[in-house]
């Protein structure tokens, strides 16, 4: 945050753009990076560290967990737009990013003083070495093994795992099995991180062709993102004790897999609104040449009607030409005109502007002297080719309520699946979102459609079939206890007591 607030006042002339784009790019990326950095040092390790401090029995943390993080982006996708908008008195022709920087970062100051002060309050679990490396090279043995034991005169055992047993302790293995398990469910999950990712970006960049006028105040297409927090913060405290409760009440086993495969319906089903609402958006606006066409405008400044017919599958060669003008002193009436080819910000119509101007050219000895005389005209033509956006941003409202409501039975469901079904230390969930990131790349590359509508649609398919597959997985799956398993496996390698023999003993 620090080096985007830099690099945004390396601005000397106060022109509105950077003086020096090299370095204006290379500190861009240089910010990327870092934040990169920082989030890949955080977010694995925030949900594990907080999970930590609470009883097995407390999964409700997760839920309070993301209330918190639910709020802050709302106050942060409210704020932020705000000081961006303020005159900071750095740039004149540009809004003030380095004040939309420069308070997050102060705050993650202050952030980081409070993290620390409380460090003797917390439950700390002392790191055990490379649990990942220790992973890997046990499931690197147990495939060594089988191989050179695949012979039919060694007996078959009960999971290939089980051939790691010469080396690699049994706790470890089974363990290894847990994550192995809940890894396969993963599988289908990236997806719905493909289109849930897509509402701070694509969703945000069809805002800016909608209409943020609410009356009393105008809301910018980034500010529409403070809809998901807004009924994440409402939606997570209904769910969790009325809606899922109320389920349980009825008889109904609506088991946290079941609970994500709905999820992942109901985001599928938002990216079809966001499909009918593009359909709308794509009816206001002007269509342009592709990169194969070229466009043709007739304007008629005659009284009388003009009639243009193109006969259809007909084509016109037409030869490069050059235009040569000679004459010693006349008039020329020049019509100047700026053509408006991009939609203007905030939704706001455009207008081409037509100027009539008198040009006196003069020849003299090979030199030429133009002046250029601004005159009035009678008459003036006004040729709106941008309209002013007539979609409004209410309409993406529904979109983003199935999207948070798949959020909430997806996500924090997810999160509390993978804390209880799989051990602590090797507990992950993270990967499955940046998995999904991936597939916008790859899809979104791979795509090329013509409509952004048919891309949602797109997306929204591919999720349908991805919930089928998971629904179809989850009906297999056998829900475990990883910690009576650690329990019953050292209780088996007499590492600690049974419950009966140690009451004997007293």
């Amino acid at each position: 945050m620090a080096v985007s607030t830099i690099h945004d006042i390396t601005d000397a002339n106060r022109d509105g753009t950077p003086d020096n784009f090299t370095f204006h790019i290379a500190l861009s990326m240089l910010g990327l990076v870092l934040i990169a950095l920082g989030t890949g040092g955080i977010k694995p390790c925030v949900a594990a560290f907080g999970g930590d401090q609470f009883q097995e029995h407390q999964v409700r943390y997760f839920l309070m967990f993301y209330l918190c993080i639910n709020a802050r982006s709302l106050l942060s996708t409210l704020i932020t737009p705000v000081l961006r908008a303020q005159e900071c008195g750095i740039h004149t022709q540009q809004q003030c990013y380095p004040l939309a920087f420069g308070v997050p970062a102060a705050l993650m100051v202050v952030s980081l003083v409070v993290f620390i002060s409380g460090s003797g309050m917390y439950i700390k679990t002392d790191p055990e070495g490379n649990i990942m490396w220790s992973v890997c090279k046990c499931i690197g043995f147990a495939i060594k093994n089988r191989f050179r034991h695949r012979s039919s005169r060694y007996p078959k055992r009960e999971h290939w795992m089980d051939w790691a047993d010469e080396k690699y302790d049994k706790l470890l293995i089974a363990q290894i099995k847990m994550v192995l398990k809940v890894l396969f469910l993963y599988i289908p999950l990236p997806m719905f991180w493909t289109l849930f990712d897509q509402k701070g970006s694509r969703w945000t960049l069809q805002a800016t062709t909608m209409s943020g006028d609410f009356g009393a105040f105008i809301l910018q297409p980034d500010q529409m993102q403070t809809v998901n927090p807004i009924l994440i913060l409402t939606l997570v405290p209904i769910m969790d004790r009325l809606i899922f409760p109320l389920i349980q009440k009825c008889g109904l086993n609506f088991s946290p897999l079941k609970r994500m495969t709905v999820g992942m319906l109901f985001a599928a089903m938002a990216f079809v609104a966001a499909a009918l609402v593009q359909i709308e958006i794509d009816k206001t606006l002007p269509n342009f040449p592709s990169s194969s066409e070229s466009q043709l405008k007739v304007v008629n400044i005659n009284n009388k009607t003009l009639n243009v017919t193109i006969s259809p599958n007909k084509y016109l060669l037409i030869d490069s030409f050059e235009v040569q003008h000679t004459f010693k002193h006349t008039y020329f009436t020049l019509l100047v005109q700026e053509d408006v080819k991009s939609k203007p910000k905030e939704g706001k119509n455009a207008i081409s502007r037509s100027l009539c101007m008198a040009l006196i050219l003069c020849l003299l000895l090979y030199m030429c002297m133009c002046v250029f005389v601004c005159v009035q005209c009678e008459s003036k033509t006004e040729v709106e080719d941008m309209k002013p956006n007539s979609v409004h941003m209410a309409l993406q409202i529904p979109q983003y309520f199935l999207t948070t409501t798949g959020e909430v039975m997806f996500s924090v469901t997810g999160l509390q699946f993978s804390y209880s079904q799989a051990p602590k230390k090797q507990a992950g969930w993270l990967c499955t979102n940046a998995v999904g990131n991936i597939i916008v790349l790859i899809v979104a590359e791979l795509g090329k459609l013509p409509k952004q509508w048919a891309e949602y649609v797109l997306f929204a398919s591919l999720l349908v079939a991805v919930s089928i597959i998971f629904s179809i997985m989850a009906y297999f799956y056998t829900y475990i206890d990883p910690a009576e398993i650690a329990a019953q496996i050292r209780k088996e390698q007499g590492l600690e007591y049974p419950a009966e023999f140690s009451s004997n003993l007293n």
